[in-house]
């Protein structure tokens, strides 16, 4: 009966996939299998999860195959499993993001070395193939070609794909340099309150874009001609900003001074993808970046972003509110220092591989042991600031770890204006923490988790999070709805399972 199940699931999506004009190979691509897998599949020779039906059925747009999906994906999280062995560092979302943007200042083909398959750059793929910007999985889905069209079609743009990612504002600066106008969607991304496209503006400026923003869209006007004549001086130093600031300049006939930068890791990565392009950029890893520019880039370009400085801190995190001993590999620690300082002061335990060059040649890795330790409450306050301080988006980590330490902790997480309201749904788990006002919140320690059931987060980080912290309570939780952790990690589930973690996928039948 179960293999007769198989064969017509089977039948159904090869008919599927014929019906879409899609060889098995093209439907392997979008899934990141082997075509070999796909063929066992449509044979009914290969066992079948309903979440891979429903990953077949939104690739090929049918419902036939997608039997099953009537909703978000959400976890079901065992708790209190002890992790064990090791576990590799992913690409850095933010790099991979910046540099799909930066492919639209190239007319040649780009090829992206193991891209991270979330859904941020899903949706910016999504976009940029509306605006005929040609895209496919190579390596059996390990990498990414990217292929622009002679003319950009921006009429025609994805406008709710370009919705849900607040990376759709660094196409702002690659594209004043190939139209004279276009609209683009309102920025979206995670709840995080008010975030104003303002000091980009104020750096895009110099090159002569001028946006009006009206019904949703922003409207964009380039003034041919115009170029800065002193340096850049960013009234922001973020990190996106910086990106559109780089972008514009790539471009741009001569040379151009950003000072105030960021000098963080998906900056640096998309530094030495302009290299690569032909782009030389003096001052990489300082706050004053000095371009200079081409006015036309035709290159075949081979690159591979580093890993993911945040992602590390996820895994580090996990080991540690879990209380087991793991091996994070490929960890870009250059920006992991100032984190692994604090904990030390705290009492963590780990030990550090050598260091090692990342496949982009630049960033400096190594292999991170952590080990069940007995943490004390740091005497200072936990606050991020700009690289090479402690990372904005690894602070949420902190609350999590901060429950397990003997002692009061105060984070203060200023930058955004509704993060740190958010990390008070650890509570919801047996968590102790006091929220003094929006950006700051005192975490007392240690804490006994204990399971519950849950809607997850709108923001990335404190979803992980609150994640987290289901592992390492007794009993069973549910964590509903984890689209933004999609957003910004693939595979997290499946992953921490491999290393002891017992964390279901299911969707609402």
């Amino acid at each position: 009966m179960a293999d007769d199940y198989l064969v017509r699931i089977g039948k159904l999506i090869r008919d599927a996939r014929q019906h879409r004009g899609w060889t098995q190979t093209q439907l392997a691509e979008a899934l990141a299998t082997s075509q070999s897998a796909v063929n066992r599949i449509e044979r009914g020779n290969q066992n079948i999860s309903l979440e891979m039906i429903a990953r077949i059925g939104e690739a090929l747009d049918s419902e036939i195959v997608s039997l099953g999906y009537a909703g978000p994906m959400h976890l079901r999280v065992v708790g209190r499993r002890r992790l064990s062995g090791s576990i590799d560092v992913k690409t850095s979302k933010n790099a991979c993001v910046a540099l799909l943007c930066a492919t639209l200042l190239n007319k040649g083909r780009t090829v992206l070395r193991r891209v991270a398959r979330i859904e941020e750059v899903f949706r910016l793929l999504e976009v940029l193939n509306s605006i005929g910007v040609r895209t496919r999985w190579i390596n059996d889905g390990v990498d990414l070609e990217i292929v622009p069209p002679a003319e950009l079609d921006m009429e025609s743009i994805d406008a709710e794909a370009a919705i849900r990612t607040r990376s759709i504002i660094m196409f702002l600066g690659p594209l004043l340099h190939r139209l004279d106008r276009f609209k683009l969607p309102y920025a979206g991304g995670c709840d995080l309150g008010t975030r104003t496209i303002e000091p980009h503006m104020i750096a895009l400026r110099r090159f002569g874009l001028d946006i009006t923003a009206t019904e949703g869209l922003y409207h964009a006007q380039v003034e041919q001609g115009v170029a800065p004549v002193r340096p850049i001086v960013l009234t922001e130093r973020g990190d996106t900003v910086t990106e559109n600031a780089l972008l514009a300049a790539a471009r741009h006939d001569g040379v151009t001074v950003i000072r105030n930068a960021s000098s963080n890791y998906m900056v640096q990565d998309l530094c030495f993808f302009l290299e690569a392009l032909g782009v030389r950029v003096d001052g990489v890893g300082t706050t004053t970046l000095t371009v200079h520019g081409v006015p036309e880039i035709d290159v075949d370009v081979d690159y591979s972003p580093s890993e993911d400085p945040v992602e590390a801190m996820s895994l580090l995190a996990a080991a540690v509110v879990t209380e087991s001993e793991l091996t994070i590999r490929r960890v870009p620690i250059e920006f992991l220092e100032i984190e692994l300082a604090v904990l030390e002061e705290m009492g963590l335990d780990h030990d550090r591989s050598a260091e090692y060059a990342a496949d982009n040649g630049r960033t400096r890795l190594v292999d991170l042991t952590v080990r069940p330790s007995k943490l004390e409450a740091p005497i200072d306050k936990i606050h991020p600031m700009p690289f090479p301080g402690l990372n904005i988006d690894n602070v949420p980590f902190f609350a999590a770890i901060a429950a397990t330490a003997q002692g009061q902790t105060l984070i203060h997480d200023w930058v955004y204006d509704n993060r740190a309201i958010y990390l008070t749904d650890l509570n919801r788990l047996g968590g102790r923490l006091q929220l003094l006002d929006p950006h700051r919140v005192l975490v007392e320690g240690p804490t006994r988790w204990r399971a519950a059931e849950m809607m997850c987060p709108p923001a990335l980080r404190p979803a992980v999070v609150v994640l987290l912290a289901m592992m390492a309570a007794e009993g069973t939780s549910v964590l509903r709805n984890v689209y933004v952790i999609n957003r910004g990690y693939e595979d997290l589930a499946e992953r921490l399972n491999s290393v002891g973690a017992q964390i279901e996928i299911f969707r609402d039948i």
